[in-house]
């Protein structure tokens, strides 16, 4: 049975949506939303670099609303809560990297009402948050007994991240100090990483305080650093760390952490990579500790992260993936605790549905 999806916003993520669409054997690719009247009416194969599809692009909120379709992967640059309520009301099942994770209480009854109210389904999923700061940290923890502490850490360049305009007017790289830290990003972020903590806080057991601990420290440029929104001037901002803990008996027991660095050179402080380089970790704490480190998630060089990030994929791969078990789910807001395991699928030229295959091997 294929599953009908809209992709809905066509940036790095979006993109990389649509091509795990077209590459999954259980999906169908019925329409994607663009922000931009430039790309109205482009054919989405040409959207992604492929031959044309048949399936255009279009910014006609209402038009999507009626297509026929099974789920929608949302995905602009911020999530609007009202569109997300249309998407719900309209019939359509929501994937989503953009929060709902693990909502606070009454943010997750209204939501799961709404998505109950019309027989669908919200599910937010992604990477980080979304994935390697409570999936998987919660997977882990299953190896250890007498957990104190539970930490998921981000290592990353952000010269490979190929949104200019984000990270030098959100994320405001390239700035002093003192503007760098007027940025919204300690709220966006956290809106993110917030549930991601209450997650495996509240999976775990730990008593934490109501309110978590936030911190935002930033290194600046001793030379010109070269970057992909223009050189990066001494004294600016080139590197910064936020940080979100939640507490037990003052002592932190749950950390979410992202350390994004213009390189790791001729920064003050001397903030490096190590020699693990980029990288995402989950450290469990307990009896026995226990370190994953999760490696090939960020492209070999600045100029291909441009072209293609591995993480971004992964971020649209893990909603993709999630589509047929979100469309298959009781209705309601579902987060990881509440639906099976979710897995990818065989190329399509491996696939037993595309090699005349029934099932052979099982057992």
């Amino acid at each position: 049975m294929s599953f009908r999806v809209i992709q809905w916003a066509t940036g790095g993520v979006g993109r990389a949506a649509i091509e795990g669409i077209l590459e999954h054997p259980d999906l169908e690719l019925a329409g994607a939303w663009v922000h931009s009247p430039t790309k109205e009416g482009v054919d989405l194969g040409t959207l992604v670099g492929r031959d044309p599809l048949g399936v255009s692009a279009t910014c006609d909120i209402a038009t999507l609303l009626a297509t026929e379709a099974d789920c929608v992967v949302y995905s602009p640059f911020m999530a609007d809560p009202n569109v997300v309520t249309a998407i719900l009301e309209s019939g359509k099942n929501v994937v989503t990297p953009l929060g709902w994770f693990y909502p606070p209480d009454e943010e997750r009854e209204r939501f799961d009402n709404i998505a109950r109210d019309a027989g669908v389904t919200l599910h937010g999923t992604g990477i980080h948050p979304g994935g390697i700061t409570e999936r998987f940290p919660l997977m882990i923890s299953a190896l250890s007994g007498s957990i104190s502490h539970v930490r998921a850490e981000e290592f990353s360049d952000i010269r490979t991240y190929g949104a200019p305009d984000v990270v030098r007017d959100w994320m405001l790289f390239g700035k002093t100090s003192e503007e760098a830290r007027t940025s919204i990003m300690t709220d966006a972020l956290g809106a993110g990483f917030r549930q991601s903590i209450f997650m495996v806080a509240d999976e775990l057991g730990f008593d934490i305080e109501p309110k978590l601990r936030t911190t935002h420290e930033m290194a600046v440029a001793t030379a010109p650093i070269d970057s992909p929104i223009g050189p990066i001037q001494p004294g600016t901002v080139a590197a910064q760390r936020f940080k979100w803990e939640a507490l037990a008996d003052g002592e932190p027991v749950v950390t979410a952490a992202v350390n994004w660095l213009m390189g790791d050179q001729h920064l003050d402080p001397a903030w490096e990579f190590g020699h693990e380089g980029e990288r995402f970790e989950v450290e469990v704490t307990g009896d026995p500790n226990c370190l994953t480190t999760f490696k090939k998630l960020h492209p070999d060089t600045v100029e291909a992260g441009l072209v293609r990030n591995p993480g971004i994929v992964a971020t649209a791969l893990h909603c993709v993936n999630a589509v047929p078990y979100v469309c298959r789910a009781q209705p309601g807001l579902l987060t990881y605790l509440d639906l099976p395991l979710v897995a990818g699928r065989a190329a399509l030229n491996l696939h037993r549905s595309r090699r005349g295959v029934d099932g052979g091997g099982r057992r």
